[in-house]
């Protein structure tokens, strides 16, 4: 399974897309289940960054776990979250309140 994610060009926020449009969570995301759905989703990177909305586009590797999308690199998880050293900083604070 795969989701499509960039950063939004005009604050940095990681999103994810979905529904159309981009959603600051993941755990919205549209999952691709084959191929043809994957490459439905480069094409709309391709697209959205083309027309400077996203930048760094990547289809990546998500499961699916307790009936929510997860990311399987450490790296994408950590782009979900938020900061590392501030737990009290960006969405895992916003998941916390």
């Amino acid at each position: 399974m795969k989701i499509l994610t960039a950063n939004r060009l005009s604050d940095g926020i990681a999103v994810w897309y979905a529904a159309g449009g981009w959603a600051e969570t993941v755990g919205h995301a549209d999952v691709a289940h084959d191929k043809a759905a994957e490459d439905r989703l480069e094409a709309i990177g391709a697209a959205a960054a083309a027309n400077n909305e996203v930048l760094d586009v990547n289809v990546i590797d998500v499961t699916i776990v307790d009936g929510l999308v997860e990311p399987v690199r450490l790296r994408e998880k950590i782009r979900a979250a938020g900061p590392t050293i501030h737990p009290d900083l960006g969405k895992q604070a916003e998941r916390a309140a």
